[in-house]
């Protein structure tokens, strides 16, 4: 008798279990073993480990594109025994890394988090910042003077922290990335550790946030020299084509450029991940752990060389077989049975204007320092005539960073001065623009555009505006990037593999931060303080008794409400 998990056979009901034969027996003790497993919470420890894979720059289409191409075990385990949402998409224009990584575990957009960008002006410290980057914090696991990396820009919880509440700290979280920006958002505040790389050595690093110390496997890791393994090898396609190398040039060793635009660095990844699940004891423990997993060489190589290139089609088929890799690890280490799994992506990407342009589709690469210079000049001749003035701070893709002091002095008022510059950038070609005063107000339209970019709005960077580009519109003369509110940014894959989820495929609209809210109903806990999102029933086993509504709840825009900065959890 052929059932799959989440289908247990109805005939078995009708017949007394003294008399089923040893076959029937077996499948009815699965059955009743799935509803428990799929009722238990992390308040009893079960599941053991919920692993999250976040793919950087990973666009929806990937799947189908190659999907004749995979393996066994890899994209498979989800798309023929999982959850598979082919229409997900993020409801916002931020589509970065920094903000898709929060957005993810926190379950809500920039306006209930905070993020915003991977990094944004600071008024007070008057340069540019990183959106994890912590004067307070330092490095640990090598000698520099740079700061260290902490949550402290966010504005919500994640996942993770309501786990740590749930269980009163017995869960352990733990977030791994090649990016500080990617292992830290994730992890939230009270996540047990957070590892990135140097970006030079490869060596992996946290910070005092965290630990005064790397624990001795993480140390071993880095004195075993694993980062060596992936210098000065080829990196060949099926047929054997060399695509790219990892040669050293001599003194100018850089890991994160050189590795990092190949599949071996998810190897290396891996390899860490890998002890980190064994020294760390992740599943062993009395109640569930979070580890999530966020791999940088896709959004590294996509840069350079777009969507649509053989390049990106031998990194998505040899992460496949990394993947399969990774899932064999985790079931003999821990039973898949114990594991629940889920895969997103934090954004997508654009194609190659070039390339797009060949289809005669309006595509166009701009240049931001180019555009950038332009409204500086227009802006000092009208302003501060014969004395020219930086009053773009940054020229980032979709938002522009204000000189609030400059402007100032130039008696110049906060929204006066975001108009002034929108109204700019309208006649370089821009469709549109909102200022950040009136997303602060919840001033937009009320179409989907309009709450996209209220999505968008957070309190930190101060003076900015948020362009609405043309599609197909970047703003880099080479290669192509991410950041609009464009399907080609905002599609991005939604999947889940455990014993509650029903195999299938699912074409119901989702969003991103649907994922959190799920997980955490099923674990039983609290979703994150701000999650905006939904639990998406129509992919589970329910109860009898249990009423599914997919509809989404209706509600205002978070910009509406003035965020507050949550406090640094005591540690």
């Amino acid at each position: 008798m052929a059932f799959r998990f989440g289908q247990c056979p109805t005939k078995l009901y009708t017949t007394s279990a003294m008399r089923l034969p040893r076959r029937a027996a077996l499948t009815l003790l699965l059955c009743f073993l799935q509803a428990h497993w799929a009722l238990a919470s992390a308040y009893n420890g079960r599941p053991k480990l919920v692993v999250v894979v976040v793919i950087d720059q990973f666009r929806a289409d990937y799947l189908e594109r190659y999907r004749d191409q995979f393996g066994e075990g890899g994209f498979k385990l989800f798309l023929d025994h999982g959850a598979y949402f082919t229409n997900c998409h993020y409801n916002y224009v931020n589509t970065h890394t920094a903000p898709g990584h929060a957005t993810l575990l926190t379950g809500t957009y920039s306006s209930g988090h905070g993020i915003l960008a991977n990094e944004w002006w600071d008024p007070k410290q008057k340069k540019m910042v990183t959106s994890v980057q912590d004067e307070a914090t330092k490095l640990v696991g090598i000698a520099s003077n740079a700061p260290g990396s902490s949550p402290h820009n966010l504005l919500a919880d994640t996942l993770g922290d309501e786990l740590k509440l749930a269980t009163q700290g017995k869960s352990r979280v733990f977030g791994i990335s090649l990016k500080d920006r990617a292992s830290v958002l994730p992890a939230g505040f009270a996540g047990n550790g957070a590892y990135w790389i140097d970006s030079k050595s490869g060596a992996w690093v946290t910070s005092t946030y965290y630990r005064s110390e790397l624990p001795k496997w993480v140390q071993d890791f880095n004195d075993g020299k694993h980062a060596e393994k992936y210098l000065n090898l080829e990196w060949k396609d099926a047929s054997g084509k060399v695509l790219r190398t990892t040669n050293v040039q001599s003194g100018k060793q850089d890991f994160y450029g050189v590795v990092g635009a190949t599949p071996f660095a998810n190897d290396y990844e891996f390899d860490f991940a890998r002890d980190l699940i064994t020294y760390e004891k992740l599943g062993s423990g009395p109640a569930t752990d979070l580890l999530i997993v966020s791999l940088s060489a896709n959004d590294i190589l996509g840069h350079k060389v777009g969507p649509d290139t053989p390049e990106m089609q031998a990194m998505a088929l040899a992460l496949d077989h990394q993947l399969a890799g990774f899932f064999d690890f985790l079931g003999r280490q821990l039973g898949l049975a114990n594991v629940w799994i889920t895969l997103s992506a934090d954004h997508g990407v654009a194609p190659v204007p070039a390339v797009a342009a060949k289809l005669h589709i309006p595509a166009l690469a701009l240049s931001s320092d180019k555009m950038e210079a332009k409204l500086n000049s227009d802006l000092s001749a009208k302003l501060t005539p014969g004395h020219p003035t930086k009053f773009i701070e940054d020229f980032g893709f979709t938002i522009l960073w204000l000189n609030d002091e400059a402007l100032s002095a130039a008696k110049v008022k906060e929204e006066d001065a975001e108009r002034m510059v929108g109204e700019a950038l309208k006649q370089m070609g821009m469709r549109g623009y909102y200022t950040r005063s009136q997303l602060a107000r919840g001033d937009v339209p009320n179409t989907s555009v309009g709450l996209k970019y209220a999505n968008s709005y957070s309190p930190h960077g101060g003076w900015y505006l948020m362009a609405v580009p043309p599609p197909y519109v970047l703003f880099e003369e080479s290669g192509t990037d991410h950041g609009s509110p464009y399907t080609y940014d905002a599609h991005v894959p939604l999947l889940f593999y455990g014993i509650p989820f029903q195999p299938g495929t699912y074409r119901t609209s989702v969003e991103p931060v649907d994922m959190v809210e799920t997980l955490a109903s099923l674990l039983g806990i609290n979703a994150p303080t701000h999650a905006v999102g939904r639990v998406l029933t129509e992919s589970l086993a329910l109860r009898r008794g249990e009423n599914p509504q997919p509809e989404r709840p209706s509600s205002p825009p978070l910009s509406q409400v003035q965020p507050v900065r949550l406090q640094e959890a005591a540690r």
